[in-house]
């Protein structure tokens, strides 16, 4: 069985730092993109950042400059948050092509105090 299990969530004063991880653990065959998505209350799930499995990268323009993603091996991935704002406040979902599927996590809260 395939699990994304991320880590790195809390609260944080607005133009603080946070950095999320992203581990996959489990049978896995093959693994490729990886990414963070965010999904703020009532709204919909957004991609925040991705990352392939060659190190190519693509941002949401709205944290292009604050935020990196990086992966220092093909089953882990990270985001640092820098510069956080309030309107970052959302659950950050980790996402991984594994295996020919996508897979998400569990989901990690992140909160910007203003």
């Amino acid at each position: 069985q395939v699990q994304l299990v991320e880590s790195g969530g809390g609260l944080v004063q607005a133009g603080g730092s946070l950095r999320l991880s992203c581990a996959a653990s489990g049978s896995i065959f093959s693994i490729n993109a990886m990414g963070w998505y965010r999904q703020a209350p009532g709204k919909q799930r957004e991609l925040v950042a991705r990352i392939t499995i060659a190190g190519s990268t693509n941002y949401a323009d709205s944290v292009k400059g604050r935020f990196t993603i990086s992966r220092d091996n093909p089953r882990t991935v990270y985001l640092q948050m820098n510069s956080l704002k309030p309107e970052d406040t959302a659950v950050y979902y980790c996402n991984a092509d594994i295996n020919y599927t996508p897979r998400w996590g569990q989901g990690t809260q992140v909160t910007v105090s203003s």
